[in-house]
């Protein structure tokens, strides 16, 4: 019983902590449509380290005092967070105070065995604003700009300046919320979660991630090029209403489609072996 009560005692003191923070967190995750995927993202880090329970009880248990710093780096952060209202910083630092523990009570090497579900809950942590606007705008143009290059291919002219593209019939405007980041950050998770259970070697489920960026792109543009074709040659209320929502479900299953395929392409260019070390 003395054994874990000094365990007890640190996880109290961190629920203390981070109670509130988690709790916003866990509000995000329903709040901004972007970040719904968060509440799978502690699930599937759980399951690694059951699926892998032998492994860890096999691993070695060196408690050192190199983790210090890490700990106390951590707990600087979270101060640092709470008293700026900053909430990654708060967040994220979860994260450096809980390797900081595991690397100073159970070592190393202990800390190596759970990098992998430790770094999957970063999907979890919506990205500073400042962050995630460097990223949403660069896809806003991108997606106007290849969806301009396409309409014409079907005999839609198009006027296309920054993130509008006016069509005869009205103008598209590609907003935030059409930047297709929301369908890229949860075809990428979904493309971690499918590596993980489907392939054994760490460059064949980064390939799978990586993959999935360009088909989010590209199944966005070609949502905004279906409401394009709808706008012209339908309805543009429809267009902009029912098929605009729709179509995002729609493309993004087609997304998991191609993913798939890229898998199978994967597996036929190069198989994998039986001697394939599979990773945590």
């Amino acid at each position: 019983m003395r054994r874990w009560l000094p365990v007890a005692v640190l996880v109290l003191l961190l629920i203390a902590v981070y109670f509130r923070i988690a709790g916003k967190l866990v509000f995000d995750w329903y709040d901004i449509p972007d970040y719904s995927h968060g509440f799978l993202v502690p699930l599937f880090s759980i399951y690694i380290m059951w699926e892998n329970r032998e492994v860890l009880r096999n691993t070695s248990v060196r408690p050192s005092w190199s983790g210090l710093p890490l700990v106390l780096l951590g707990l600087a952060i979270v101060i640092l967070g709470v008293f700026g209202a900053d909430l990654f910083l708060s967040r994220i630092s979860f994260l450096i105070l809980t390797a900081g523990l595991i690397w100073t009570f159970l070592g190393m090497e202990m800390l190596k065995a759970l990098r992998f579900p430790l770094l999957t809950l970063l999907l979890a942590i919506p990205f500073p604003e400042i962050v995630f606007n460097k990223i949403t705008f660069p896809l806003q143009l991108l997606a106007s700009d290849l969806a301009s290059s396409v309409l014409p291919i079907f005999g839609v002219p198009v006027l296309h300046e920054g993130n509008v593209i006016e069509l005869p019939v009205m103008k598209l405007e590609v907003a935030e919320a059409c930047s297709g980041i929301r369908s890229l950050m949860s075809l990428f998770t979904l493309a971690i979660f499918y590596g993980y259970f489907l392939e054994k070697t760490v460059w064949r489920r980064v390939i799978l991630a990586l993959a999935s960026v360009p088909i989010a792109v590209a199944a966005n543009a070609a949502r905004i090029v279906g409401t394009g074709l709808c706008v012209q040659y339908w309805n543009p209320d429809k267009a902009m209403g029912f098929f605009h929502e729709f179509s995002g479900w729609v493309m993004f299953v087609i997304s998991l489609c191609f993913l798939y395929l890229v898998h199978r392409l994967m597996n036929l260019v190069a198989p994998s072996s039986m001697l394939d070390k599979k990773a945590i």
